[in-house]
């Protein structure tokens, strides 16, 4: 016969709780001092792993005690305002009859699988089968989460590639900039989780009677595909990155092509016209008769200027 259901919602605190089956998983956003009092009072975890619910400086990590362990994690959340990834925490506490979770609400996924557990039986009977199940299921859909913010890092690199090589764009160095800085950033949270995802399966084994390890084998073939997505991000950035350079020294050298091919079609006959500005007497000079004398001056430039400019092109330096 099946155990008696109940769900409690705590919100003193700003704590929420469910119980399901002996279960209890308690979520806590946005901690304080007030959350953290009540959870060493509770549960009685270590003041070390509490502090580092409220420090927003750690680095992924797990911390492995008699009867729980502690595990710290990052995933990216694009920050629309900054226009770059940042990292979101979330500690959570496993023991063997409760999960706790605390976080900043940042996770999307992380919020409304709570918000499914409170509101629907069937997806309570569904995740919360034992600590160690929902922790799997959990980890699972933040891993997932980070695929569409990969996906978009991937079209943008597209985009800033066609842009590049269309003409009609004004300036894309600047569009490529804020996008290696997106990808170096999720590199920076992604990177120290790879290793520690892995190691989630052997020591959350204690928390539940099913065997997980194939489960976790594929959230940890997950997360080494996104770790493939952003090494091929970084590479492809990096070639973009060089291609801007050599593509700006181009227009560069162009400009500077063209603005020397001037000065030297200009300098001769600049020599000539200030020759005769000269108040002496030169041959054809202001003594003759002024317009068959400019009008021989005028062919004499015009004739170099075309002998220059056949040079250049004969040398193909225009």
């Amino acid at each position: 016969m099946a155990r008696p259901i109940a769900v409690e919602e705590k919100r003193e605190r700003n704590i929420e709780q469910i119980t399901w089956n002996g279960l209890i998983w308690v979520n806590i956003e946005r901690p304080t001092n007030t959350e953290i009092t009540y959870l060493a009072r509770e549960y009685h975890f270590h003041p070390l792993d509490l502090d580092d619910c409220l420090s927003r400086r750690q680095r992924p990590k797990m911390d492995e005690y008699e009867d729980y362990l502690f595990i710290v994690l990052h995933f990216p959340v694009f920050n629309k305002e900054a226009g770059v990834t940042v990292p979101s925490q979330v500690s959570i506490f496993i023991g063997k009859n409760y999960l706790v979770t605390v976080h900043q609400g940042a996770l999307k996924p992380l919020v409304k699988l709570f918000k499914d557990c409170q509101l629907d039986e069937e997806a309570r009977q569904k995740n919360m089968r034992s600590s160690g199940y929902l922790l799997y299921h959990l980890i699972d859909i933040l891993v997932d989460y980070c695929f569409p913010i990969a996906d978009k890092i991937m079209e943008n690199l597209e985009k800033v590639e066609d842009d590049l090589f269309d003409p009609t764009t004004p300036d894309p160095i600047e569009a490529l900039a804020g996008l290696r800085r997106d990808i170096i950033s999720y590199r920076r949270i992604f990177w120290p989780m790879r290793t520690l995802i892995s190691s989630l399966g052997p020591k959350t084994k204690r928390f539940t009677k099913e065997d997980l390890e194939v489960y976790w084998g594929d959230v940890t073939d997950h997360a080494e595909k996104i770790w493939d997505t952003l090494d091929e991000c970084k590479e492809t950035i990096e070639g973009l990155n060089d291609t801007g350079s050599i593509l700006a020294s181009h227009h560069l050298n162009v400009v500077i092509r063209i603005f020397t091919v001037v000065a030297v079609v200009l300098l001769i006959p600049t020599i000539i016209v200030g020759a005769y500005g000269m108040n002496i007497g030169l041959p054809g000079g202001y003594d003759e008769d002024s317009l068959i004398t400019f009008s021989i001056i005028m062919v004499v430039m015009i004739g170099i200027i075309g002998f220059v400019l056949y040079l250049f092109r004969r040398r193909r330096w225009i």
